[in-house]
């Protein structure tokens, strides 16, 4: 039995529904009050808790033990609140404080204790999220058989827990890693034993997206009606130091799963892509682009439905910038920034998948999509957001350093190339991108190009994991990507 006393911040449905379910397990602490600014609730009692209010007014009166909590279940507020609201609980003193992560405001009917966590700063960083109708988005799967790849990722985990709520028939969990497919696995069945979602079969499968006769077979057996392809190797500094791992991974395994996709009869395949594929500077960059191509080359007389969704960075993803300032403001600084002008797309992880998801449903086949991220957002900026968010002041006692554009790099991103056209499409935060593309003949080249740099072919045993034969060829359709003269051939 815990002794933590916990305030519910916010009396309505989602915070009356936390409430009850404390009371009824009687093991996770006791609801001591509601705290919201509604003066139709203030002064009433809700499943046996007082209303106490407005918030600004009662914050700091009520008596507090060290053990005490905020808990903030109050989805329909803006991220201006949010940040005003999490600096009134601060100030008042709270040792823990709680929230009701996205994808509760999403699906909009659904709240567990379960779904709490400790308030992050992607919480409160960048604009509010649009609210969507999951349960409507997500129609088109009910009773489907869906497969993701890199289901152990930011992206890829992310959307296991929201089709949780689209009633597929099955979630195949599609990984290389272990660690990270256990970890999704055991986290989607704890939430379906707490009452989360539907009755969804969730089926953890290894695997490698470079081994096409077992990609082949698998699809065959599973017969899934849509696949979201998420896996790739991501980091841009590191696939710089590893270019014939990027390709091989994400350019080859990308056309394995298309082509055993298409083989086993899949009526829909959605790739991940981002923006960093729009005039490629570096090797991850060019190996998306060319998944894309690859994506959207596809036969139109074909009976699989390919399409692309591209955007930018997503905050608090395993290996990005957020996770990085914090490591770093907990040891004492510095916090490092490569650029005081760079900028980046961001948008948080519940709301990108769920765009993701929507475009799954309303998309075309073989268009490529582009989520609308907003306007770039200073990294410097970020980085001062941040440092205050942990209650420290920037430049004292938490420095910001610049340490300059690591490989591959660019100060800023953009979402659309010089020859891509946005138009409206069904939903307002997604565009449909009109585009030209390379010709069928052209990507074919390429790929038979590429081929013998990233898998032995004994006659030409000399361009197998050659480094400058690959940039050679990449350069040759991306004249941005960028050299290293230091660079081994090996």
């Amino acid at each position: 039995m815990s002794d933590a006393r916990i305030y519910v911040i916010g009396a309505g449905f989602a915070g009356r529904a936390i409430a009850r379910e404390i009371a009824e397990k009687g093991v996770l602490g006791r609801v001591v009050a509601f705290l919201d600014d509604d003066p139709a609730k203030i002064g009433q009692r809700l499943e046996g808790v007082p209303v106490l209010g407005p918030i600004e007014q009662v914050v700091s009166l009520v008596e507090k033990t060290p053990a005490d909590e905020a808990l903030i279940a109050i989805p329909s507020a803006s991220r201006e609140a949010l940040r005003a609201l999490h600096e009134t609980l601060r100030r008042a003193s709270f040792s823990r404080i709680r929230i009701l992560p996205t994808v509760s405001q999403i699906v909009g009917d659904e709240a567990h204790v379960i779904l709490t966590r400790e308030i992050d700063p992607q919480d409160l960083l960048g604009r509010t999220p649009v609210n969507i109708n999951l349960r409507q988005a997500l129609s088109y799967l009910r009773g489907r058989r869906v497969l993701i790849t890199g289901a152990g990722g930011s992206i890829g985990g992310e959307l296991a827990r929201q089709l949780l709520f689209g009633g597929a028939e099955r979630l195949y969990l599609f990984g290389h890693g272990e660690n990270s497919i256990y970890e999704i696995d055991s986290e989607l069945r704890l939430l379906q034993e707490e009452g989360v979602g539907e009755s969804t079969s969730i089926v953890p499968i290894i695997g490698e997206l470079t081994d096409r006769d077992y990609l082949r077979f698998l699809l065959s057996r599973l017969r899934a009606h849509v696949i979201f392809h998420t896996a790739a190797y991501k980091h841009v500094p590191m696939m710089e130091a590893n270019p014939v791992a990027a390709v091989q991974n994400n350019v080859f395994g990308t056309r394995n799963l298309l082509e055993s996709a298409r083989e086993a009869g899949v009526g829909r395949v959605v790739l991940v892509s981002t923006d960093k594929a729009v005039a490629p500077t570096s090797v991850y960059g060019a190996a998306k682009r060319l998944a894309e191509e690859i994506m959207l080359s596809e036969a139109a007389t074909g009976p699989c439905a390919p399409i692309v969704v591209r955007f930018g960075n997503v905050l608090a993803s395993r290996g990005s910038i957020l996770p990085l300032f914090r490591r770093q403001i907990e040891t004492g600084g510095p916090v490092t920034i490569t650029d005081p002008a760079a900028k980046r797309f961001f948008m948080t992880i519940p709301e990108a998948v769920s765009l993701v998801l929507t475009a799954g449903g309303v998309g075309e086949p073989r268009r490529l999509y582009v989520l609308d991220m907003g306007e770039p957002v200073n990294i410097r900026d970020l980085a001062e957001q941040l440092i205050r968010f942990y209650s420290h002041t920037p430049g004292h006692p938490i420095e910001i350093r610049e340490i300059g554009l690591r490989p591959g790099e660019k100060r800023e991103e953009s979402l659309f190339d010089v020859d891509e056209h946005p138009r409206e499409s069904p939903h307002q935060r997604l565009f449909r991108v009109d585009r030209r593309g390379m010709a069928g003949e052209e990507l074919a080249a390429v790929l038979r190009d590429l081929e013998p740099v990233c898998f032995f072919d004994q006659t030409r045993p000399t361009e197998y994991r050659n480094r400058w034969k690959l940039r050679k060829i990449l350069r040759g359709l991306f004249p941005g990507l960028q050299l290293d003269p230091q660079e081994p051939e090996y």
